[in-house]
This record gives C-alpha cells, structure tokens and sequence, in this order.
C-alpha cells in the first residue's frame, strides 16, 4: 500500500473564483485507484458529481510525511 496526497479543485457557487481548493491525502495500491478513492470521498461528502472535480496533481507520500492520521495508520506506522 501506497500513500497519495491530491490537489486540485471543485466547483462551488459560494466561493470567490467559483472553486474549491482542496488537499486530500489517501491509502491505495496504484495512483488509479487513489484518483477512484479521492472522487468517492469528495463525491460522497460534497454531493458532487466526478466531472465537477478537477484534480491537479497527485505525490506519492511515505508514512511519516502524511498527516492524516489514517492514512498514516495504513501505511504502517
């Protein structure tokens, strides 16, 4: 398992410029499967649909670099 942090944007009508930056770290095998879990995640918390979140760039991370503590948890340490 692999630790993922992804930056990008969402549409949002409340904001200044009309988006949402955001961070998000995730767990996953593949960079495929941590953008899968990254629109799920936002899809689900934000009642957004996939073509409204536009990811901007993804790292791969170690343990000791993640904040979240879960993420941190499934990576090992």
């Amino acid at each position: 398992m692999k630790g993922f942090r992804i930056k990008g944007s969402f549409s949002d009508a409340r904001q200044p410029k009309g988006r949402q930056v955001f961070t998000i770290e995730v767990a996953a095998e593949d960079k495929g499967a941590a953008e899968e879990q990254a629109l799920s995640l936002l899809g689900s918390k934000h009642r957004l649909k996939r073509w409204q979140i536009a990811l901007d760039s993804m790292e791969e991370i170690t343990a000791s670099e993640a904040k979240d503590h879960v993420v941190q948890y499934k990576l090992g340490e």
